[in-house]
């Protein structure tokens, strides 16, 4: 908040930057639409070092793990106050153990659906339509069509 209010056109470069990024993404997603794989599992298994060595990356070097747990959480749950952010952590912590358990066998589920091209065929398209209509939307809330 106060970059932006110190340097305002900072706004409007982030603006426009996100939505060429948005359409960019949009006829990528529709590329890979004219051409889809399915999911390929002809790779040579891992070990179990490899394994836990990009597990660990993913999660601390990610960003967003420090944007979403610290920055993001870490607000919300002051706004409970003292007493009430633990229980707004414990319920905040409990909810991600939920979404990764149910992530990782959904995608076991999924498996065998998603080894079709044309399932990608499909969430490739859909993916395009919602980063353009993101994008249009962006623009359009500069004030340059709206």
């Amino acid at each position: 908040g106060a970059l932006v209010q110190a340097v305002p056109w900072l706004l409007e470069v982030l603006r426009w930057g996100g939505a060429l990024y948005l359409l960019w993404f949009a006829v990528s997603s529709l590329r890979a639409a004219l051409r889809p794989q399915g999911l390929v599992a002809e790779q040579a298994p891992r070990t179990a070092g490899s394994v836990i060595a990009t597990t660990l990356a993913l999660t601390w070097l990610n960003p967003h793990v420090y944007l979403d747990t610290v920055v993001l959480l870490g607000s919300l749950a002051n706004q409970h106050g003292p007493d009430a952010r633990w229980v707004f952590a414990a319920g905040a912590v409990a909810a991600s153990a939920l979404w990764f358990t149910a992530l990782g066998y959904g995608a076991r589920l999924l498996a065998r659906v998603l080894a079709d091209p044309t399932a990608w065929r499909v969430v490739d398209v859909v993916i395009a339509v919602v980063m353009a209509v993101l994008a249009v939307r962006l623009i359009a809330g500069s004030g340059v069509w709206g």
